[in-house]
């Protein structure tokens, strides 16, 4: 048979064609999506100690951690300090995730637990034993780890160790959840920015009604607040209604989509409802545009909406209470409530053009504050005039990503600024853009990943329950916390 070149070349073609390997997706330049999800009141001495199964895996010295890397979690398992103690040091004991006790987390108690050294300005971190606690509270109620010879926490575990855990992630804020909520939705928990400019912010959850907030909230209720010398003065209260631009706001301008998952209304969780242009209150209602459109109160419905395929750009998730991790409060579903999240967008079918979600889609998972549970390592404070309330302990945070290298363990301190501020960098939008926190963090989490790195193909994070179990859970929510 005679061939002709173009017979020749068509056989060539084909050839190659058995032969190339199957193509592969092409490399993104930024995430698609972001999804922020926040649990509640945990430090990684309290919540993490399962990393330390393995030997020499966990280091309670900072420096050698950030210096030589010998060890890779930040981690102490023992003689946690205590002045009140007559061997200056307290052994920590294990205690059930549904802990049936809380420790005080208030501002005064994060003073309490600093114990601030004379002369230095640097925390002893011996007074953890000096804070309050409420319910069925143990002797040395902060100076525990949770138990997991159950297996309970495995998915948290199975998270850090394949993909990114944070050894210096801290609270900006120091003190409670209030707070720390809109920290994490606005880089600020001042009521405006000249406050925030100035060092006032909202330091505490409330003073009346101080489990219902916002511009909604029932006359009377007020939050207090602090001052750059770090003062609570009485009567330096306000009503929680607060007017700042927010990182939804920067989304928006800059044509990118958010929604808010949060179990309620009026809770001091659900961050949009402090905001006023957004929540827009009328009869103790957030009747605003902006609210009807991008908050959602049901949490669950992040796992439709990524079934759906209509996953936003960035997505806030607040759990509910029976899946919050807040002692008093959680009924052990925590970790498998997170996993969900993680398998749903792992697992997903959905794509945005060539590109699936698992490989466009970046996880932050992070715990709100330390809920005034033990944790070895000070925070920094910053300068003045944000110095007297910032920044505050430790948190837990996971970043989980397709470009995330397997037991990554990052050593860069960061904060619920660096969050925001990743969020700014991912979208092109100038990094401080808001001029709060996300101007002050040093870091934009871009350790975290490598954009030029080949995906990984996601494995399933096992956990005792699915995306169904919690789609089909239709008991009444409870507030994430309780104080």
């Amino acid at each position: 048979m005679k061939l002709t070149i173009a017979g020749v070349m068509t056989v060539v073609l084909s050839g190659l064609a058995l032969t190339l390997p199957a193509p592969v997706e092409a490399q993104i330049s930024s995430f698609q999506h972001i999804v922020i999800v926040v649990q509640e009141n945990r430090t990684p001495d309290n919540l993490f100690q399962g990393l330390c199964t393995t030997p020499n895996a966990c280091s309670a010295n900072p420096t050698q951690n950030r210096t030589t890397g010998q060890t890779p979690y930040n981690i102490q398992t023992s003689n946690w300090l205590n002045k009140k103690s007559n061997t200056g040091v307290t052994q920590p004991v294990p205690v059930e995730l549904t802990a049936d006790y809380g420790d005080a987390h208030t501002h005064t108690a994060f003073k309490q637990m600093c114990d601030l050294g004379s002369g230095t300005g640097a925390c002893l971190m011996d007074g953890a034993d000096d804070i309050g606690c409420t319910g069925q509270c143990p002797a040395n109620p902060p100076f525990g780890y949770v138990d997991n010879s159950s297996g309970i926490l495995n998915p948290y575990l199975a998270l850090a160790t394949q993909y990114g855990f944070a050894n210096y992630m801290f609270e900006t804020n120091q003190g409670p959840s209030y707070p720390a909520h809109q920290f994490l939705f606005g880089a600020t928990s001042a009521p405006s920015k000249a406050d925030d400019h100035k060092g006032t912010f909202a330091s505490e959850n409330g003073v009346k009604g101080f489990d219902i907030g916002g511009c909604a909230a029932e006359p009377g209720t007020a939050v207090q607040l602090i001052t750059s010398d770090g003062v609570e003065q009485k009567g330096n209260e306000i009503f929680p209604c607060f007017e700042h631009l927010t990182v939804a706001d920067i989304l928006k301008q800059f044509g990118y989509s958010w929604r808010y998952y949060a179990p309620t209304a009026g809770d001091i969780w659900t961050a949009p409802n402090s905001i006023k242009h957004i929540c827009r209150a009328k009869n103790q209602t957030c009747k605003g545009k902006e609210w009807a459109a991008n908050v959602d109160l049901v949490p669950s419905d992040v796992l439709s909406d990524i079934g759906n395929c209509q996953l936003r750009n960035v997505s806030w998730v607040i759990p509910t209470g029976q899946n919050s991790d807040h002692a008093r409060v959680n009924t052990g579903g925590g970790p498998a409530w997170v996993a969900s999240i993680v398998n749903a967008v792992g697992n997903s079918a959905c794509k945005d053009g060539a590109t699936s979600y698992w490989n466009d889609t970046a996880i932050v998972i992070l715990w709100d504050d330390w809920g005034g549970w033990y944790d070895h390592v000070p925070p920094t404070f910053l300068k003045a005039p944000e110095g007297g309330y910032q920044l505050g302990y430790r948190v837990p945070m996971i970043f989980v990503s397709a470009y995330t290298s397997q037991g990554y363990v990052g050593n860069n301190p960061v904060d619920f600024g660096s969050v925001i501020r990743f969020v700014e960098s991912n979208f092109s939008i100038r990094k401080g853009i808001l001029t709060f926190a996300d101007a002050r963090a040093k870091d934009a989490l871009s350790h975290y990943f490598n954009l030029s790195n080949t995906p990984r193909s996601f494995q399933t994070i096992p956990a005792p329950h699915d995306a169904k179990y919690f789609l089909n859970d239709h008991s009444p929510p409870l507030p994430p916390d309780d104080d």
